[in-house]
C-alpha cells in the first residue's frame, strides 16, 4: 500500500502557538494552571496537558493561579471579567481569531450590521459575536440568509472554506446597498482543504484525522465524502479497522488543525503494520 500525507495536515500556527504556551507555562511554574475550556479541539492533547498539570475548566474557578485563554478565544464580557487581578491571565487566542474579533468590533463601531459566516455554537464564533453588537447575525451558509440592513459588514469563522464565503457574498450583494468584507479565513485552512481535495483524486481511501468536535476536521470529512472516495474519520490509530484496507492500494491521510504529528505518525505505523500482516497472510494462503 502507498500512503500519502497532505503537507498541510496537522497543527496550524495558532494551535501550535497555544499548545506551546500551555506546556511552557506548566514547565515554568509550580502554580495551579488551567485553561478556560479545552485549549484546542483534540482530546489527546488536552489529556497530555492535564498530565503536565494544566486543567481544562468549563467555567472560571477560584482554585487557579494562572488561567490560559483557549485558542478559539472567549466572549468579550468574560474576558473583561478575568482582568481583575485574581490570577495571572495568559491569552492564547489564535492571532487570526483575534483579528476576526477586532474586525467585528470595528464594523460595529462604523455602523454596519455585522454578518458572521460560521457555526453559531462554535466557541470561536461565540467570541466573535460578542464584539459584533446586538444587530449581528450568524449564518451557517448562504441558504440561511435573513433580511439584512442596508449596510452590512462581513467577517468569517477562520476555518470556513472560501467557497462558502463566495456563495454568501453572491447573495448579500443582491440584497443590500453597501457591503464591507473582511476575509478572516485562515490561510492554512484554505491550503489544507485544497491539498485534501487534490489528494482525493489519486487515492482509493481517505483517512481524516482529528477530534470529533473539530469544525475544520468535519469540513475535511465533508470534502472527502463529497468527492466520492471512501472516507473514514478517526481520532487515533486505535480507531483503524484492518478490513478497511482490503484491496486498497493508495491511502490518503489529511488531518485537522488540532491534530499533532505524533497521532498522524502512529496512524501511519498502524497502517504499515496492517499491510505487512496482509502480505504475510496472502503468502501463507498461496
Amino acid at each position: 500500500m502507498d500512503i500519502y500525507i497532505a503537507k498541510g495536515a496537522g497543527f496550524c500556527f495558532g494551535v501550535k502557538r497555544a499548545v506551546n504556551i500551555a506546556f511552557r507555562t506548566a514547565e515554568r511554574s509550580a502554580k495551579r494552571v488551567a485553561t478556560l475550556g479545552p485549549i484546542i479541539h483534540n482530546p489527546q492533547v488536552v489529556e497530555k496537558l492535564r498530565q503536565a498539570g494544566v486543567r481544562p475548566l468549563n467555567k472560571v474557578s477560584d482554585d487557579v493561579d494562572i488561567l490560559i485563554v483557549r485558542t478559539h478565544g472567549i466572549p468579550s464580557d468574560i474576558y473583561k471579567g478575568l482582568t481583575d487581578g485574581r490570577f495571572e491571565l495568559i491569552d492564547a487566542t489564535c492571532p487570526f481569531v483575534k483579528k476576526a474579533q477586532q474586525y467585528a468590533k470595528l464594523l460595529r463601531e462604523e455602523g454596519y450590521q455585522v454578518l458572521i459566516l460560521g457555526d453559531k455554537d462554535h466557541p470561536e464564533v461565540k467570541g466573535i459575536l460578542s464584539y459584533a453588537g446586538e444587530s449581528a447575525i450568524v449564518v451557517r451558509d448562504a441558504d440561511e440568509m435573513p433580511i439584512l440592513n442596508s449596510r452590512v459588514g462581513v467577517v468569517v469563522q477562520t476555518t470556513q472554506p472560501v467557497e462558502a464565503l463566495k456563495k454568501l457574498l453572491d447573495k448579500v450583494i443582491k440584497t443590500v446597498k453597501e457591503v464591507k468584507v473582511y476575509n478572516t479565513i485562515c490561510n492554512s485552512t484554505a491550503l489544507r482543504l485544497r491539498e485534501t481535495g487534490d489528494m482525493t483524486r489519486k487515492v482509493d481511501l481517505m483517512l481524516v484525522v482529528g477530534g470529533k468536535n473539530s469544525a475544520n476536521t468535519k469540513q475535511l470529512v465533508t470534502l472527502c465524502n463529497d468527492s466520492g472516495v471512501k472516507t473514514y474519520h478517526v481520532e487515533t490509530a486505535g480507531d483503524l479497522c484492518p478490513e478497511w484496507f482490503d484491496g486498497v492500494e493508495k491511502i490518503g491521510i489529511t488531518a485537522g488543525a488540532s491534530t499533532p504529528d505524533w497521532i498522524i505518525n502512529d496512524i501511519v505505523k498502524k497502517i504499515e503494520a496492517i499491510g505487512e500482516l496482509a502480505c504475510t497472510s496472502k503468502g501463507r494462503e498461496s
